[in-house]
């Protein structure tokens, strides 16, 4: 279908301004992370590499990035492990409260953050707590883990949906075992959405904050909670924009990968 000129000449210019909007200030951050003024003027008058040297020395930051992704790839394991097995449940079975069971593993997803956050911190210190359970790594990994399943369960129970079970089927009609048709058969099929939902997973742990800021104990800082902690701290605003702009870049990564894995493994069979 061919549209008029006019209406694709409209389309254009809302999807520019749409693009503009939210690329523009993520610009601004980066351009801000060479710019030589503390206080950001605008234009830059120079530019400099001082404030990345110290954002790679700053021992707080650092520190920060390796809980942010040792938080990130734990709550992905976990994601990886529940989401899967109740896409499978949901998808290859049928039982007695099935659609109840998938609307209860999406609904995380859906609720604000800060309800998920105090709900986790009420668990964790008043019903946990006289049993020897305290706010650190762990609870912020089980917080993240809750709203990372989601997404890993939307993609490998979208990819069962497309698959289907001919495959699975035949395998079985020809005489081989359920472990060698899942091995052979069915993980190859669904190989691309668990790469896509783990990457996407990890994205979602890295960047959180809200969850994080619940169910963190005060030994524990996130990068995110580093970044907002010293947000208003003139000294570091400098250093906080490198952060930023480097957030900024590696978050393209998750992104392109799940593009990359999310549709091509279920038609390279076909």
């Amino acid at each position: 279908m061919k549209l008029p000129r006019s209406l694709r000449v409209t389309l254009t210019i809302c999807m520019v301004i749409g693009l503009a909007i939210l690329y523009i200030p993520l610009a601004l951050i980066v351009l801000n992370s060479f710019n030589s003024s503390r206080t950001f003027g605008f234009p830059p008058t120079s530019f400099t590499l001082e404030w990345w040297q110290r954002a790679f020395q700053s021992s707080g930051a650092l520190s920060a990035l390796g809980t942010s992704v040792i938080a990130g790839l734990c709550a992905m394991v976990i994601a990886l492990l529940l989401g899967t097995m109740a896409a499978f449940a949901v998808q290859r079975f049928e039982f007695f409260g099935k659609s109840t069971i998938s609307f209860l593993v999406v609904l995380p997803i859906t609720l604000p953050g800060i309800v998920t956050g105090i709900a986790l911190n009420a668990t964790f210190v008043q019903v946990l707590g006289p049993f020897g359970v305290a706010l650190g790594l762990a609870t912020v990994i089980i917080g993240h883990a809750t709203f990372c399943i989601v997404i890993v369960y939307n993609n490998v129970q979208a990819r069962l949906r497309r698959v289907g079970t001919s495959f699975e089927d035949a395998s079985a009609d020809l005489g081989a075992s359920g472990w060698q048709t899942f091995w052979r058969v069915t993980f190859p099929g669904v190989r691309g959405a668990l790469i896509a939902g783990a990457v996407l997973a990890f994205a979602l742990s890295f960047d959180e904050i809200v969850v994080t800021t619940f169910t963190a104990g005060p030994a524990i800082q996130t990068l995110p909670l580093w970044i907002f902690s010293n947000l208003f701290r003139p000294n570091q605003a400098p250093v906080i924009n490198v952060v930023a702009a480097v957030l900024v870049v590696v978050a393209v990564i998750p992104v392109w990968l799940a593009q990359r894995f999310s549709g091509d493994s279920a038609t390279s069979r076909v």
